[in-house]
């Protein structure tokens, strides 16, 4: 008898790929706006996420998908699940 197996899935940020300088580890710009609490502007926050990237397969400028998972190293939290779009600007 097979046991069913749940997989828990942590939650996902979308982001662009800002540095690739590391051997399977990228650092993921994730931006996101917000408005601010007293003025009622809109406001745009940005944090940096390193990602586990197995095969390397990541270019700067790449928009990609990444996804929670538990420790990886230090300060490594997250993983690549999957590139949205490609780099069209050639930069690296």
């Amino acid at each position: 008898m097979a046991e069913e197996v749940k997989l828990r899935h942590g939650k996902t940020q979308e982001g662009v790929v800002a540095r690739t300088t590391m051997n399977k580890t990228v650092v993921v710009e994730v931006t996101r706006q917000i408005q601010h609490p007293l003025f009622q502007k809109i406001v745009r926050r940005t944090r940096n996420f390193l990602v586990h990237d197995e095969k390397n397969e990541c270019k700067v400028g790449d928009k990609v998908r990444i996804v929670e998972t538990s420790p990886i190293s230090k300060t490594k939290r997250w993983k690549l699940r999957e590139i949205v779009s490609s780099n069209t600007l050639g930069l690296e």
